[in-house]
């Protein structure tokens, strides 16, 4: 029979198919009428199990096409495709995401179909639950497979719509990708019902009323337009519901200390963690430390293939208010995102020291960049720096801070900064990012935040920019600065700068958490790269791009019951 990807979670395809048993997580429909509260404990860990296998390739679309990360080399992974931008429908990942996104659809679909609402507040907020997930899983296809939600929603192709299996499944003929306005407005229906049944305060590793609303301010934000031509409506939805969370009293943002070591907390015990989707380390093997996200970022412990670094672009915004210093003998964060970030020092092997070098960034050959790293020598208030035969005279920046400039061979002025060396792989400074491991202290474990307060208060600061409200959003956008940055505050916010200050500060706020790319898209940006890397480096990629959207998986077009329209290829 036609492998129907959709209804796999569904009993009743099952049983067309002559199978006996049923699948992990699922039941026979009379089993969960008959005994509801027992029941839907099961199906709601089958759910939730679901949104792990998601995560993963959900986090490598996110982030892997945005500007704060560069992978060392090409790579025949399928994930390369992400950040190289080279798309294509047959790609395993693309695949992973959309089936694991619809089967956790199918079974919140079945809980929501299959249980009556109003038979005890316990049942309800499992309902609910379901709908949470559904309604994020909508939204999260939606912004992946559909292009951003200012350009022509009413016209362009969304995800398709599909709550549960009709009654003929034999028969059956799903219709086509809803638009993005369509797949939005499902989403907000679902999300919305989940708010409303939602009423027991759980941990933040279930759905909550709070985390349906937090999802709300962020696709009210989405919907919300540009800054030069704002939505004014949906701007105020995204006050509305991130009041509703901040103003909860439920979370609150963890202290500067506790902020630099966000990861290492398991989501049940963070302060500031809204809903995560729990790992346990025992669902990690060593296997698992490699193929993890958290894996491709670091090698820690001797697990992990540390090919991925925080890319220049993204050290030279963390470093934009002060140096952050991370050598052994002079530790010191400017800003506290940095401690996400872990260089790989090296003493020299012969000496036991650390070697001083002046690293900078330079054009290395036509739409090129590179880094290098110059051994230097100090002679009192003269600080030479040699590369090959070449032997340069640094020029201070700040002394304080160790910043020097450097006039070149090809006739360019450089800047970098006096710092240890740091280990390569190929020709790239291992600038190793953990944010996505260390959970628990466990080498790369990690449970993906999906909502934290943070993000709520930078999702008000920009709705508050879009509505001219410029005060409060000025007020929210540094109380998030300024936990990271001590006194680095801005002064003031108007038409002219609030855009590029308050997406700077998403940027440097929601690294590695799967928002970058969508964040510039959705707001009609241009994303650049100009930084080292394998990348095309000076690739612009606009938000009008054929390639801002994912293609539909082959996979997914070839088994849908129904006609399922592609992406345009141009």
């Amino acid at each position: 029979m036609k492998k129907i990807f959709i209804a796999l979670l569904v009993v009743a395809t099952f049983a067309a198919c002559d199978i006996d048993r049923l699948p992990h997580g699922s039941m026979d429909s009379q089993t969960i009428v008959g005994d509801p509260d027992a029941s839907l404990e099961a199906l709601l860990n089958g759910m939730y199990a679901q949104l792990k296998a998601w995560s993963d390739p959900m986090h490598r679309m996110g982030e892997y096409a945005g500007d704060n990360m560069m992978i060392r080399g090409s790579s025949t992974d399928a994930f390369y495709e992400f950040l190289s931008y080279a798309r294509t429908p047959n790609n395993y990942r693309l695949t992973q995401m959309w089936d694991s996104g619809y089967k956790a659809i199918a079974q919140a679909s079945n809980i929501i179909d299959m249980i009556d609402e109003g038979q005890s507040a316990e049942i309800d907020n499992k309902i609910g639950e379901s709908y949470y997930v559904r309604g994020m899983m909508y939204f999260y296809l939606t912004r992946a497979f559909g292009r951003p939600y200012y350009q022509n929603p009413e016209t362009n192709l969304g995800v398709p719509i599909v709550n549960g299996t009709p009654d003929d499944i034999l028969n059956m003929n799903f219709d086509d990708r809803a638009t993005v306005k369509e797949s939005y407005e499902q989403a907000i229906s679902d999300l919305k019902k989940a708010e409303a049944l939602l009423t027991l305060d759980k941990t933040s590793i279930y759905a909550s009323k709070e985390a349906a609303q937090a999802m709300l301010s962020r696709i009210y934000l989405y919907m919300s337009g540009t800054y030069s031509a704002p939505n004014t409506e949906y701007a105020q939805l995204a006050v509305d519901y991130s009041n509703k969370v901040i103003n909860s009293g439920k979370y609150s943002l963890l202290p500067r200390a506790q902020f630099m070591k966000y990861n290492t907390f398991i989501p049940e015990n963070n302060a500031e963690t809204i809903f995560a989707i729990k790992r346990v380390a025992s669902e990690f093997s060593g296997f698992d430390h490699y193929y993890g996200v958290g894996g491709m970022y670091a090698n820690l412990g001797g697990m992990g293939w540390g090919e991925m670094y925080a890319s220049a672009k993204y050290i030279d915004l963390l470093n934009e208010t002060g140096r952050n210093d991370w050598r052994e003998d002079s530790y010191n964060l400017v800003d506290a995102r940095a401690a996400f970030i872990m260089p790989t020092y090296s003493k020299d092997a012969n000496t036991g020291n650390y070697t001083e070098v002046f690293r900078f960034v330079k054009e290395d050959g036509p739409n090129n960049l590179n880094y290098v790293q110059a051994n230097i020598t100090r002679n009192g208030g003269t600080i030479t720096a040699k590369e090959g035969d070449d032997t340069y005279t640094l020029t201070v920046i700040d002394a304080n801070q160790e910043t020097y400039s450097i006039e070149y061979k090809d006739g360019k002025t450089y800047s970098g900064v006096i710092d240890d060396y740091i280990t390569l792989n190929r020709v790239y400074p291992q600038f190793y990012i953990t944010k996505a491991s260390l959970e628990g202290e466990e080498s790369h474990l990690h449970s993906p935040v999906i909502s934290r307060l943070g993000e709520v208060y930078l999702n008000r600061a920009e709705a508050y920019a879009k509505l001219g409200n410029y005060s409060d959003a000025l007020t929210d956008l540094n109380t998030i600065r300024e936990r990271s940055i001590v006194n680095g505050g801005y002064t003031a916010l108007d038409a002219d700068n609030a855009g590029t200050r308050i997406d700077k500060e998403r940027q440097l706020e929601l690294a590695y958490q799967a928002e970058r790319s969508y964040d510039v898209f959705r707001n009609g940006k241009e994303l650049t790269r100009h930084y080292p890397g394998p990348h095309n480096q000076f690739d612009d990629i606009s938000a009008t791009d054929y390639r801002v959207v994912y293609y539909i998986p082959q996979d997914a077009i070839n088994s849908y019951p129904g006609t399922l329209t592609q992406n345009p290829t141009q």
